[in-house]
Protein backbone atom coordinates (compact mmCIF):
# COMPACT_ATOMS: atom_id res chain seq x y z
CA UNK A 1 0.00 0.00 0.00
CA UNK A 2 1.61 3.62 -0.79
CA UNK A 3 2.13 6.42 2.21
CA UNK A 4 -1.46 8.10 1.52
CA UNK A 5 -3.33 4.69 2.29
CA UNK A 6 -1.09 3.96 4.77
CA UNK A 7 -1.84 7.54 6.11
CA UNK A 8 -5.57 7.11 5.83
CA UNK A 9 -5.69 4.08 7.43
CA UNK A 10 -3.86 4.49 10.82
CA UNK A 11 -5.57 8.11 10.77
CA UNK A 12 -8.79 5.79 10.79
CA UNK A 13 -7.46 3.35 13.33
CA UNK A 14 -6.41 0.58 11.74
CA UNK A 15 -4.59 -1.57 13.72
CA UNK A 16 -2.99 -3.61 10.73
CA UNK A 17 -2.18 -0.85 9.14
CA UNK A 18 -0.22 0.46 11.85
CA UNK A 19 1.67 -2.67 12.51
CA UNK A 20 2.80 -3.03 9.22
CA UNK A 21 4.24 0.75 9.77
CA UNK A 22 5.91 -0.37 13.33
CA UNK A 23 7.46 -3.48 11.46
CA UNK A 24 8.85 -1.52 8.63
CA UNK A 25 10.58 0.79 10.34
CA UNK A 26 11.50 0.29 13.78
CA UNK A 27 14.62 -1.49 13.34
CA UNK A 28 15.86 1.44 10.97
CA UNK A 29 14.53 4.18 13.73
CA UNK A 30 16.65 2.44 16.76
CA UNK A 31 19.26 1.71 14.54
CA UNK A 32 19.75 5.72 13.12
CA UNK A 33 18.50 6.73 16.91
CA UNK A 34 21.57 5.28 18.69
CA UNK A 35 24.16 6.31 16.03
CA UNK A 36 22.86 9.88 18.24
CA UNK A 37 22.14 9.13 21.47
CA UNK A 38 24.50 6.15 21.48
CA UNK A 39 22.67 3.94 24.30
CA UNK A 40 20.52 1.22 23.07
CA UNK A 41 17.65 1.15 25.65
CA UNK A 42 17.41 4.73 24.83
CA UNK A 43 17.33 4.91 21.58
CA UNK A 44 14.28 1.89 22.06
CA UNK A 45 12.31 4.02 24.11
CA UNK A 46 12.84 7.61 21.70
CA UNK A 47 11.54 5.18 19.22
CA UNK A 48 8.75 3.94 20.67
CA UNK A 49 7.72 7.41 22.03
CA UNK A 50 7.51 8.47 18.61
CA UNK A 51 5.22 5.67 17.35
CA UNK A 52 2.97 5.88 20.33
CA UNK A 53 2.51 9.68 19.88
CA UNK A 54 1.77 9.01 16.27
CA UNK A 55 -0.71 6.31 17.22
CA UNK A 56 -2.17 9.12 19.78
CA UNK A 57 -2.25 12.12 17.63
CA UNK A 58 -3.61 9.48 14.27
CA UNK A 59 -6.75 11.56 14.17
CA UNK A 60 -4.94 15.09 13.52
CA UNK A 61 -2.22 12.96 11.44
CA UNK A 62 -0.92 15.18 7.85
CA UNK A 63 1.83 14.52 6.52
CA UNK A 64 2.67 15.93 3.36
CA UNK A 65 5.91 14.28 2.36
CA UNK A 66 6.51 10.62 3.18
CA UNK A 67 5.46 9.06 6.78
CA UNK A 68 8.74 7.06 6.62
CA UNK A 69 10.71 10.41 6.25
CA UNK A 70 8.30 12.04 8.84
CA UNK A 71 8.69 9.33 11.35
CA UNK A 72 13.10 9.52 10.59
CA UNK A 73 12.64 13.47 11.37
CA UNK A 74 10.35 12.98 14.74
CA UNK A 75 12.58 10.43 15.91
CA UNK A 76 16.01 12.54 15.28
CA UNK A 77 14.44 15.53 16.87
CA UNK A 78 13.34 13.31 19.71
CA UNK A 79 17.11 12.12 20.06
CA UNK A 80 18.54 15.68 20.10
CA UNK A 81 16.56 16.81 22.26
CA UNK A 82 17.34 14.31 24.54
CA UNK A 83 20.95 15.29 24.30
CA UNK A 84 20.19 18.65 24.87
CA UNK A 85 18.44 17.16 28.36
CA UNK A 86 21.18 15.17 29.20
CA UNK A 87 23.56 18.53 28.86
CA UNK A 88 21.62 20.63 30.53
CA UNK A 89 21.24 18.18 33.80
CA UNK A 90 25.03 17.48 33.34
CA UNK A 91 25.93 21.48 33.42
CA UNK A 92 23.29 21.85 36.95
CA UNK A 93 24.98 18.36 38.55
CA UNK A 94 27.66 20.80 40.37
CA UNK A 95 25.09 22.85 42.02
CA UNK A 96 22.60 19.99 43.12
CA UNK A 97 25.65 18.62 44.60
CA UNK A 98 26.38 21.97 46.36
CA UNK A 99 29.96 22.09 44.46
CA UNK A 100 29.73 25.87 43.78
CA UNK A 101 29.89 26.95 47.07
CA UNK A 102 33.67 27.65 45.86
CA UNK A 103 32.93 30.61 43.86
CA UNK A 104 36.17 32.14 41.60
CA UNK A 105 37.33 35.45 41.22
CA UNK A 106 34.22 37.97 40.08
CA UNK A 107 36.37 38.95 37.04
CA UNK A 108 37.00 35.20 36.39
CA UNK A 109 33.36 34.62 36.54
CA UNK A 110 31.93 37.63 34.16
CA UNK A 111 35.08 36.36 31.97
CA UNK A 112 33.90 33.08 31.72
CA UNK A 113 30.39 34.50 30.85
CA UNK A 114 31.01 36.58 28.81
CA UNK A 115 32.76 33.65 26.29
CA UNK A 116 29.65 31.48 27.17
CA UNK A 117 27.53 33.93 25.94
CA UNK A 118 29.64 34.71 23.06
CA UNK A 119 29.90 31.01 22.45
CA UNK A 120 26.37 30.43 22.47
CA UNK A 121 25.91 33.63 20.22
CA UNK A 122 28.20 32.79 17.48
CA UNK A 123 26.95 28.77 17.26
CA UNK A 124 23.18 30.30 17.26
CA UNK A 125 24.00 32.15 14.09
CA UNK A 126 25.30 29.82 12.28
CA UNK A 127 23.29 28.67 9.34
CA UNK A 128 20.64 26.09 10.23
CA UNK A 129 22.75 23.32 8.49
CA UNK A 130 26.19 24.02 9.38
CA UNK A 131 25.09 24.41 13.21
CA UNK A 132 23.31 21.15 13.03
CA UNK A 133 26.45 19.45 12.24
CA UNK A 134 28.86 21.47 13.88
CA UNK A 135 26.33 20.63 17.61
CA UNK A 136 26.67 16.79 16.22
CA UNK A 137 30.43 16.80 16.05
CA UNK A 138 31.18 18.65 19.31
CA UNK A 139 28.46 18.56 21.77
CA UNK A 140 27.27 15.24 20.93
CA UNK A 141 30.39 13.83 20.15
CA UNK A 142 29.41 12.29 16.56
CA UNK A 143 31.76 11.11 14.07
CA UNK A 144 31.71 12.37 10.95
CA UNK A 145 30.18 9.13 9.41
CA UNK A 146 27.57 8.84 12.01
CA UNK A 147 26.38 12.81 10.83
CA UNK A 148 25.98 11.79 7.56
CA UNK A 149 24.20 9.46 8.30
CA UNK A 150 22.05 11.01 10.77
CA UNK A 151 21.24 13.91 8.52
CA UNK A 152 21.36 11.76 5.07
CA UNK A 153 24.02 13.60 3.91
CA UNK A 154 27.91 12.87 2.40
CA UNK A 155 30.40 12.75 4.74
CA UNK A 156 32.08 15.74 1.98
CA UNK A 157 29.46 17.69 3.12
CA UNK A 158 29.76 17.11 7.16
CA UNK A 159 33.44 18.09 6.70
CA UNK A 160 32.43 21.26 4.24
CA UNK A 161 30.16 22.37 7.14
CA UNK A 162 32.35 21.42 9.81
CA UNK A 163 35.08 23.45 8.00
CA UNK A 164 32.72 26.89 7.42
CA UNK A 165 31.20 26.25 11.28
CA UNK A 166 34.89 26.65 12.60
CA UNK A 167 35.98 28.91 10.32
CA UNK A 168 33.14 31.61 11.19
CA UNK A 169 33.44 30.71 14.80
CA UNK A 170 36.93 31.37 14.84
CA UNK A 171 36.26 35.18 13.47
CA UNK A 172 33.25 35.61 15.51
CA UNK A 173 35.11 34.81 18.58
CA UNK A 174 38.59 36.27 17.58
CA UNK A 175 38.48 38.84 20.82
CA UNK A 176 38.27 35.93 22.61
CA UNK A 177 40.91 33.90 21.40
CA UNK A 178 44.60 34.33 22.73
CA UNK A 179 46.71 36.51 20.72
CA UNK A 180 48.69 34.49 17.84
CA UNK A 181 52.41 34.89 17.34
CA UNK A 182 52.70 36.50 14.02
CA UNK A 183 55.42 35.09 11.71
CA UNK A 184 58.22 37.08 10.35
CA UNK A 185 57.91 38.41 7.34
CA UNK A 186 60.22 36.83 4.26
CA UNK A 187 62.40 39.27 2.35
Amino acid sequence: MDDRELQDRIRQGDHSAFDALFRATYAQLVGVTRSIVRDADVAEEIVQDVLLELWRRREQLVVEDSLRAYLFRATRNRALNHLRHIAVERRGEPFVRGESAVSPRADARLSASEIEVAIRDAVAKLPERCREVFELSRLHGLKYSEIAQTLGISVKTVEAQMGKALRVLREQLAPWLPEQPSLPERN
